[in-house]
């Protein structure tokens, strides 16, 4: 499923217990990029209630589709040994590992749930940056202080950034927001039962490989619907790129052992592309009657020149390394906080391509630090529902813009067609997709 997001709502990370729903909305408020990666359970308790069945067109979706491949289970797993038996996997060890295996037909309502209804993104960020993590953070980062020392040595990743993962994904490891789920049964279910089966096939083999090299006990092989496990939500083929046995017992345990979650993510973040001594952008002023067409992530400038176009940030502090280059960032519109986000924003963004999610790995990373809180206020606006952004796409999309899949999810194409309609109808070009633009494509 590619859209202008490149993404959809069970994603190629499939993190978190009650995430797939937050990811997508997250999508459809900050803009998602390069590839969809539904990450953490990022709801402090109590439990959220399930999301409504999904509403997807897709073939594979349908009922009689659904119904014919929950009669073909056991004979879409015995396909599936050929793929297994390419990763080393025996014959016997894949009828001991899938003996007895039945769907879990439950995630099909979790597959492709869309909710009408949005929060906009700085509540999103309040929620996940809360007063709960931010105090439960630091004694993390205190009480593991000696192994986050080590893996910030080996690995070049910041120890703050690390924790801020880890308590995003998972409120530090809370049984909520790690999931319950058999990572072995929801992968299974998903590569041979809805529409993303080609791709959880891989996942569904990287599970089996994690079990017959024990590296986790079957037992505590459980996560999230879409098969994320561990503290920090790793995906199966994500544990088989990343993970590392810092510990030196043999295992790449991300569910028991301290220092294998830690300096995994840490290898993930520095995989991806973490810049060591940096940080991953800055909250910014911007000067009146700025041009808001410079908000573009192609238009990539040194902080100097940014500077120079009378960017600064709060309080006048002085842009450390002035030659880092940077891109602007209103993920709440004009009215909202901006931001010139680094490289390392980036980084975080493989990790999970929602702007708010990244933003709020970010912030949460400086709270722990001993940072404070923006010094802007998000605005008081409402977002638009699910289908206000589907009306938003399809008046677009009849002007001759390319944005992509109608679905509601507004990601980058939409963006850059809302700006282009913005200059045309004499609005200020902040590229957001607000009620007042679709008030005025209305017209």
């Amino acid at each position: 499923m590619k859209a202008d997001h490149q993404g959809g709502a069970a994603a190629t990370r499939g993190r978190g217990t009650t995430a797939a729903v937050v990811a997508v909305v997250l999508a459809t408020i900050a803009g998602g990029c390069a590839q969809a990666q539904v990450t953490g359970s990022i709801f402090d308790p109590p439990a959220q209630p399930a999301p409504a069945p999904g509403r997807s067109s897709h073939p594979l979706m349908a009922p009689q589709a659904i119904a014919a491949a929950e009669a073909n289970f056991d004979s879409c797993i015995a396909g599936m040994y050929p793929l297994a038996q390419a990763k080393g996997i025996s014959p016997q060890a894949y009828q001991r590992l899938t003996a007895g295996l039945t769907p879990d037909m439950k995630i099909m309502d979790f597959l492709d749930s869309q909710p009408e209804f949005s929060k906009p993104i700085g509540d999103y960020v309040n929620m996940l940056v809360s007063d709960y993590r931010v105090k439960k953070g630091k004694e993390i980062l205190a009480q593991y202080k000696t192994i986050f020392d080590a893996a910030e040595k080996k690995y070049g990743v910041d120890r703050y950034a690390v924790a801020a993962i880890w308590g995003i994904e998972s409120s530090y490891g809370s049984p909520q927001g790690m999931g319950n789920r058999s990572v072995l049964r929801s992968t299974a279910t998903l590569a041979c039962i809805g529409r993303r089966q080609e791709f959880f096939r891989d996942e569904f083999i990287a599970t089996l490989q994690i079990l017959d090299k024990g590296d986790v006990p079957a037992d505590h092989l459980k996560g999230s619907w879409a098969g994320a496990f561990g503290p920090t939500q790793f995906m199966p083929t994500s544990f088989q790129r990343f993970a590392v046995d810092f510990d030196g017992d043999g295992k790449r345990n991300v569910v028991d052992s301290i220092p294998d979650i830690i300096a995994s993510t840490a290898n993930n973040l520095k995989l991806d592309g973490w810049e060591f001594g940096k940080t991953w952008g800055y909250e910014v002023v911007l000067p009146k009657n700025f041009d808001y067409r410079y908000v573009d992530r192609s238009k990539r400038y040194s902080l100097n020149q940014w500077a120079s176009l009378g960017i600064t940030r709060p309080g006048g502090k002085a842009f450390p390394r002035a030659t880092d280059t940077a891109f602007l960032l209103l993920p709440a519109g004009a009215n909202g906080p901006a931001f010139l986000m680094l490289p390392n924003f980036s980084a975080i963004l493989k990790y999970n391509p929602a702007d708010a999610y990244a933003l709020a790995i970010g912030h949460l990373s400086d709270r722990l630090r001993g940072g404070g809180t923006f010094a802007q206020n998000w605005p008081d606006e409402r977002a638009l529902t699910r289908s206000e952004r589907v009306e938003m796409q399809q008046l677009l999309a009849q002007r001759g813009y390319d944005i992509g899949s109608v679905d509601g999810i507004l990601g980058s194409k939409t963006r850059v067609a809302v700006q282009d309609f913005q200059v045309r109808a004499g609005m200020l070009p902040d590229g957001y997709p607000s009620v007042a633009v679709l008030q005025k494509l209305r017209n």
